[in-house]
C-alpha cells in the first residue's frame, strides 16, 4: 500500500477528538480489504477503537485517529504532506499499516495494529483498550509482548516521556453592582492571586527529564465587565517528572484561595529501545502509560512534534516512506530477541 496516498485520504477525513466515528469507519474498511480481522471496540456510543490482526500479535504498533482542532485538509507542497493530523498521528498510523501489511505479505502474522480515539483530550479509548472489555481485545492484549506507540519523534527511539496531570482551579466570589466593589468578592481577583502564587511553588525535577512545568491553558469567568464576578476558573497542565501526589501535596499551598479539581494525571515512563537508531527524552505525554497492559512499551514516529497541532502541520513523504521500513525493523528485532 502506498502511504502517502493513505495518509492524504485519512487527512481528508475530519477526525477531531469526538468527531473519530467516520476515520474509524474508513480505517475498518481499509484493513478488511486489506486481509487483516478487525474488531471494532466500543468507547462510546459514536466512537471506537480499532484491533488488526494477521494472527494472535506478540507486538503491536499504536497509535491515535484523532486530532487537534481544527480540521485542516491535505495538501503536498514538494517533499511535505501538510494537514490536521500528517503528523500528529495520521502518517503515523499510515506507516504502521504500510509496515504490517508488509510484513503480513511475508508470512509475519505476530505483527498487530491498535489505533485508538481520544488522545488528545483525556485519552478515553487507551483506557477502553486496557480495560479490554470486547471479546477478542482481551485476548490480544494478553499475548502481546511489545506495544510500539507512534507519535512525531523526528523518527528516534524514545527513552523516556514526561507525565502529564491536569487540574482546574476553582475561586468563588460575592457578585456585586462594579460601582460598589466593596459590597462583592471578585473571583476573578482570587484566581489571580493565586495563579501568582502557584509561580512560586518549587516543583520537581529529574536529571534525565528536566524540571517539571505547567501552562495555564484555559482561563474563564465572570458575568459582565460592571459585575464583581461571583466565579472563576483556570485549567492548568503540568508536564510531569516525578509522581503526581509530589505536585497535589505542592498544591495544598493554594488551596486556601481556590478549590482544585484534578482532572486527569498519566505518569512519566521509561521506554525500551532497539539497536540501530538514534534516541531521545521527550516532554510531552502519550498513551503509553494508559496501555499498560499490552506489553513493554517502545516510543516511535515520522514527523516533528514542534509542527503538531500547528496551521502549518506537516510531515515529510521521503521520512514517512522511510519509516515503513523502520516500523519493520524494530518489529523483527522484538520477534527474534523472545
Amino acid at each position: 500500500m502506498d502511504p502517502i496516498a493513505f495518509t492524504r485520504a485519512l487527512v481528508d477525513i475530519d477526525s477531531t477528538t469526538g468527531r473519530e466515528a467516520e476515520a474509524g469507519r474508513w480505517l475498518s474498511r481499509q484493513l478488511r480489504e486489506a486481509g487483516f480481522t478487525v474488531v471494532e471496540q466500543e468507547v462510546d456510543a459514536t466512537r471506537f477503537n480499532i484491533l488488526a490482526l494477521a494472527g494472535p500479535p506478540t507486538v503491536v504498533f499504536s497509535t491515535h485517529v484523532d486530532c487537534v482542532p481544527p480540521f485542516v485538509p491535505a495538501r503536498i507542497e514538494g517533499d511535505r504532506l501538510y494537514g490536521r493530523g500528517a503528523c500528529d498521528a495520521k502518517g503515523i498510523l499510515a506507516a504502521q499499516v504500510a509496515a504490517a501489511d508488509r510484513l503480513r505479505r511475508e508470512g509475519e502474522t505476530r505483527v498487530g495494529l491498535l489505533f485508538v480515539v481520544g488522545e488528545e483530550r483525556g485519552s478515553d479509548g487507551a483506557k477502553a483498550a486496557n480495560d479490554a472489555a470486547d471479546q477478542g481485545v482481551s485476548e490480544a492484549a494478553r499475548g502481546c509482548r511489545y506495544l510500539v506507540d507512534g507519535e512525531p519523534t523526528d523518527s528516534r527511539l524514545g527513552l523516556a516521556t514526561r507525565g502529564m496531570l491536569r487540574v482546574k482551579l476553582h475561586a468563588s466570589g460575592r457578585a456585586a453592582h462594579s460601582a460598589f466593589p466593596e459590597l462583592g468578592a471578585s473571583a476573578i481577583d482570587t484566581l489571580i492571586d493565586a495563579l501568582i502564587e502557584l509561580r512560586a511553588i518549587d516543583l520537581p525535577s529529574d536529571p534525565i527529564l528536566g524540571r517539571t512545568h505547567y501552562t495555564v491553558g484555559l482561563i474563564a469567568g465572570g458575568v459582565a465587565p460592571n459585575v464583581v464576578s461571583p466565579s472563576a476558573e483556570a485549567e492548568v497542565m503540568f508536564r510531569t517528572v516525578a509522581d503526581g501526589a509530589t505536585i497535589r501535596q505542592a498544591l495544598e499551598l493554594i488551596e486556601r484561595r481556590v478549590r482544585i479539581e484534578h482532572v486527569l494525571e498519566v505518569p512519566p515512563v521509561r521506554l525500551t529501545t532497539v539497536p540501530g537508531f538514534d534516541t531521545a527524552v521527550f516532554p510531552f505525554t502519550t498513551d503509553i502509560p494508559l496501555l499498560d497492559r499490552w506489553g513493554t512499551p517502545l516510543l516511535f514516529g515520522p514527523g516533528s512534534i514542534h509542527v503538531a497541532h500547528t496551521a502549518e502541520e506537516y510531515v515529510s513523504i521521503a521520512e514517512l516512506h522511510a519509516a515503513v521500513d523502520h516500523y519493520i525493523t524494530i518489529a523483527r528485532h522484538l520477534l527474534n530477541t523472545m
